[in-house]
């Protein structure tokens, strides 16, 4: 369940991502810093939280004791 809840928040940071690309290539947005700072944000957020839910835990402790 966690891992299906993860890709899909990653799904949506891409999609944001897209969205946001095709719409500066269609029309003039201008400066629309605001639009480019809060996708930037809610990306990272996603983003962020979607590779977390994702992760193995026991794969990142086994890396942190090759790593040592």
């Amino acid at each position: 369940m966690r891992k299906e809840l993860g890709k899909w928040l990653m799904d949506i940071a891409k999609y944001l991502v897209t969205a946001v690309l095709l719409s500066s290539i269609i029309t003039d947005m201008g400066n629309s810093w605001i639009l480019y700072l809060s996708v930037s944000f809610s990306v990272v957020v996603t983003l962020s939280v979607g590779l977390w839910l994702v992760r193995d835990k026991k794969k990142g402790s086994e890396l942190w004791v090759q790593l040592l």
